[in-house]
């Protein structure tokens, strides 16, 4: 075990820890020849066209050192934050972290949060400064910002080029040197965290573990913790640029395991992996559940396809968890589910990966968050879904969701930047000086605002130089109203969002004028009301189509003209009562997009 190291890599988006990653494979020799291509650990297509890590991927690579062989398990870490929770699995199956700064950028939000979370793991920091080549690197007073965050010393700090390939060589060794080996017994009884899984379709579902104690091999029979159900271990082995099979996995090692698990309830990540005899006394204390943020409606676009939806959602669920979903049904809809997101990121990723990897056309609703509605009896009862919501005379008020939201930026944004917080409902808290013209402004600000498109406007109106990291604050007493959007005096239910009473007007308005735009004309007129309970606050009507009957008639008395026209209107009359509006699928979109 002394001759194992388990480290992950953390830093904020784009700071180049892919890149770095690629150079560690090439240099300890992993990874040769026609397998070198850019984002090694990148595998599915959707990573390599944004550029971005979606997924950890765990390698094992091997190195001598001073004449011993070690083994080095690498888990590489997306750097967005909505996908923060792959990033606390994977730190949770690790001893040591390299921590990587980009020398042009300095010190950005995702990598003080992502720093804390390693810290609270007890994890060996290793700080990295990347770039280094760049000719915007201002290596020294990056130095300085990690010096001041980290309160290490000056030659602890590493400077590398994951472009060139500089420092390489001494990150390798300072991770043999700095991490600590792994702890655990090889001849205590079998516990291993399972961190991530995957749906194969040949093989059944594959989970990936660290061996905490004892040994797996292959042939044991083995249970799962949380489930309680037994298997036989097929195949086990460790992970290298593929699965590589082994007899056995020992302390301390990352791994997989094949077993023919067909159903995907059966695995839980954070679950513990045992022998069926001499089990476990207790499971190893995994993850903390995840709390989603955004809440949207996926419907199948034909409503046959509901069950292979759910079967989609279950295989997407065992390679990503922090998804959740519940069935839900909509008027307008039909049958769908009601999932649950970490941000909008997180909600498009998905979307993109049911249309490639399963094949499903789906329509998302505009996403929501969840609130807390307190009715006159006292009782509380939590809503993901305006249409959930009770009658308005019952509610006595309702709660919503406020984040701690901090915001690192260069002084010459700083007035836009509060300008834009404070038309999202923003309070300051506190703005502090990080070093020179950094700056960290503290907000405490509704979910419900910043879940649509914040994180875009800030980046403008920042030149893309202001970082934004958030956490869960509380829930706070709000003035919010349902708006529903109404066609032909119907309610349609997919359309209609909580918002505050100030927004409200206004976000009426622009809904009915876009959805003027986009709902194709019909033979009769259509009332585009927006409305607060039976109060009407926006119309907009979109214009009968309709065929010129007095064309025949020429010259003549008017009243000839007059009863034609009367008798189209009857029937136009008669029409509307029967006729119902088909909503197209731009329309939900586009009030995603209302700005």
């Amino acid at each position: 075990m002394d001759k194992i190291r388990n480290f992950c890599i953390i830093a904020h988006i784009d700071h180049g820890k892919s890149t770095l990653a690629d150079r560690l494979l090439e240099y300890t020799k992993t990874v040769e020849g026609k397998d070198l291509q850019a984002q090694v650990l990148d595998n599915m297509d959707l990573e390599r066209e944004r550029g971005i890590t979606i997924k950890s991927h765990a390698i094992q690579m091997e190195y001598v050192y001073k004449g011993e062989k070690y083994i080095l398990n690498l888990i590489d870490t997306p750097g967005h934050v909505d996908f923060s929770y792959e990033v606390s699995r994977s730190i949770a199956a690790c001893e040591g972290a390299l921590l990587i700064v980009d020398a042009a950028q300095g010190i950005q939000a995702q990598t003080i949060s992502n720093l804390y979370m390693a810290i609270e793991h007890d994890l060996e920091i290793i700080p990295i400064l990347n770039k280094i080549d760049l000719p915007s690197a201002m290596p020294d007073e990056v130095e300085d910002q990690i010096i001041e965050l980290l309160g290490v010393k000056k030659e602890d700090i590493i400077r590398a080029s994951g472009k060139t390939g500089e420092g390489v060589y001494t990150i390798l060794d300072s991770i043999i040197e700095r991490i600590p080996e792994p702890q655990g017994d090889p001849e205590a009884p079998l516990q291993a965290l399972i961190f991530d899984s995957v749906f194969n379709s040949f093989r059944g579902i594959i989970a990936y573990y660290k061996v905490v104690n004892g040994t797996i091999k292959k042939g044991d029979l083995v249970k799962f913790f949380a489930t309680g159900k037994e298997y036989e271990a097929d195949e086990v082995g460790v992970l290298k640029l593929d699965m590589s099979p082994r007899n056995e996995v020992r302390c301390g090692d990352v791994g997989y395991i094949i077993s023919g698990i067909k159903t995907s309830k059966e695995v839980k990540v954070g679950d513990t992996i045992t022998h069926v005899k001499g089990a476990c006394d207790k499971a190893i204390d995994g993850f903390e559940e995840v709390k989603p943020m955004v809440f949207a409606g996926v419907y199948p676009i034909d409503s046959e396809d509901f069950e292979d939806l759910r079967s989609s959602l279950e295989k997407l669920q065992l390679n990503d968890a922090s998804l959740t979903f519940q069935p839900e049904s909509s008027v307008a809809l039909g049958f769908g589910f009601r999932c649950g997101f970490l941000g909008l990121l997180h909600m498009e990723i998905i979307q993109e990966r049911l249309d490639r990897e399963f094949n499903m056309d789906v329509i998302t609703t505009v996403p929501n968050v969840s609130y807390i509605v307190h009715d006159k009896k006292g009782n509380t009862k939590e809503v993901h879904n305006p249409a959930g919501l009770p009658d308005p005379t019952l509610i006595d008020y309702i709660e919503e969701p406020y984040i701690r939201a901090s915001v690192i930026t260069n002084t010459t944004y700083i007035g836009a930047i509060m300008t834009l917080c404070l038309g999202k409902r923003g309070i300051l808290i506190k703005q502090e000086y990080i070093s020179g013209d950094r700056v960290e402004i503290i907000y405490d600000i509704p979910l419900g605002e910043i879940v649509i498109d914040f994180y875009d406007k800030l980046k403008s109106i920042s030149k893309g130089y202001a970082s934004f990291d958030y956490h869960m604050h509380d829930y706070r007493e709000s003035k919010l109203v349902k708006l529903d959007i109404l066609l032909n005096g119907e309610s349609v239910d997919a359309l209609s969002t909580l918002t505050h009473v100030d927004n409200a007007v206004n976000f009426g308005r622009r809904m009915c004028e876009k959805l003027r735009e986009l709902i194709p004309r019909q033979q009769f007129d259509i009332a585009i009301q927006a409305a607060i309970g039976a109060k009407i606050i926006a119309r907009e009507t979109i214009k009968a189509v309709r065929k010129d009957v007095t064309a025949k008639c020429y010259g003549g008395d008017i009243s000839r003209k007059r009863k034609l026209l009367e008798k189209q209107k009857e029937g136009k009359k008669r029409m509307k009562q029967v006729g119902n509006v088909e909503v197209p699928q731009k329309a939900f979109l586009a009030v995603l997009k209302l700005d």
